[in-house]
């Protein structure tokens, strides 16, 4: 018997050797015939701890390892786009507040008359 083979996203990497992988599949509903997400998360063994969150994986069934581990993790098929954790220098890198509390700029116009007004007086 052939063994199933899945992809998913993971969404925790936290436990030694295991992440829990959420796998995504469309169903059409069996009376209205909308289309439906159903998700489901799987348990699966990362033996050298090399995913992360927000990677796509294929992860494939095997004999169990543990109470929930009936998994293991195949390949990684896409790293995680745009999910990695910022550092504090890259979230003030270019902070558009900083813009904020700086005061505006003067236009050519407002300069010229504060120092007409400072000459007559």
């Amino acid at each position: 018997m052939p063994k199933r083979i899945l992809t998913g996203t993971v969404v925790s990497d936290k436990a030694d050797k295991t992440i829990v992988v959420n796998v995504e599949r469309k169903v059409k509903h069996p009376l209205y015939g909308k289309i439906m997400r159903r998700t489901k998360k799987y348990h699966a063994h990362d033996e050298n701890n090399e995913m992360s969150i927000g990677e796509t994986v294929r992860i494939e069934e095997t004999r169990p390892i543990s109470k929930l581990k009936t998994w293991k993790v195949l390949e990684r098929v896409g790293s995680a786009a745009g999910l990695a954790t910022p550092t504090v220098k890259e979230l003030t890198a270019n902070d558009p507040a900083d813009d904020k509390i700086k005061a505006p700029e003067k236009s050519a116009d407002v300069k010229a008359e504060e120092t007409a007004a400072e000459e007559k007086a």
